[in-house]
């Protein structure tokens, strides 16, 4: 019965086209449409607030909701967390999970980088050979390069899932484990993507995506058997 009265109230969203941050019908509004009682809707609004559908603002009414990825991201580290400590791989998984989307996309953007895109690139691996310099390189510019990487796209849920992905992943390795990093080495993989999709060559651009992860992955198992 629940799941059934969250469906309605979804579909209620869809069929009147409803943005974020629209009003949605009251309570009793709702109860009348749906023919349920006060507490039904109650936890049926609940559940979709957890899921980010809705927004209950509590004095002013219920609205629909930001529809982020904020749940998956605490729904992957949860699950991350939760099997590490049961002696499972499941930071490595993760971390797998993102080598294959981003390796199935890299191909698509080779020699197809818009010129504004490459500069922006630039900028970034520049940022990081400069903080390298100084002794490592910050998350914030890696995440700027993976998110400039693919903005060309154009397709903004790509954009929120790679960016769920490496939120849960860096979130979930920074708390559980120690992983040591040579900036240098960093920098030289980002600099060798850039090129490879810079000069059009995909084949060059899978390489260096899989050399990046593959670099990740045996610092994380070394970490492991520390």
């Amino acid at each position: 019965m629940a799941a059934h009265i969250q469906e309605r109230i979804k579909r209620l969203i869809i069929d009147q086209r409803l943005p974020s941050g629209a009003p949605l019908p009251t309570e009793t509004e709702l109860m009348e449409l749906l023919g349920v009682s006060r507490n039904s809707v109650r936890e049926a609004l609940k559940a979709l607030q957890a899921m980010g559908i809705v927004e209950i603002r509590h004095g002013f009414g219920t609205y629909v909701g930001p529809m982020s990825m904020a749940p998956m991201i605490e729904g992957l580290i949860f699950r991350t967390v939760a099997g590490h400590y049961r002696g499972e791989d499941s930071l490595l998984e993760l971390l797998e999970l993102r080598e294959a989307v981003e390796t199935g996309l890299i191909a698509r953007l080779a020699g197809r980088i818009p010129e504004a895109d490459l500069a922006e690139l630039e900028a970034v691996v520049r940022r990081m050979e400069a903080e390298a310099a100084e002794g490592s390189v910050r998350a914030e510019t890696d995440r700027a390069f993976h998110a400039a990487l693919y903005g060309s796209l154009e397709n903004s849920l790509l954009s929120e899932v790679l960016e769920a992905f490496w939120d849960a992943f860096h979130r979930v390795r920074t708390d559980l484990v120690d992983v040591p990093t040579d900036p240098r080495v960093t920098c030289k993989q980002h600099r060798e993507i850039l090129e490879s999709v810079r000069s059009g060559d995909a084949l060059r651009a899978e390489e260096a995506i899989r050399d990046h992860f593959g670099n990740i992955r045996i610092r994380l198992r070394s970490a492991h058997r520390e």
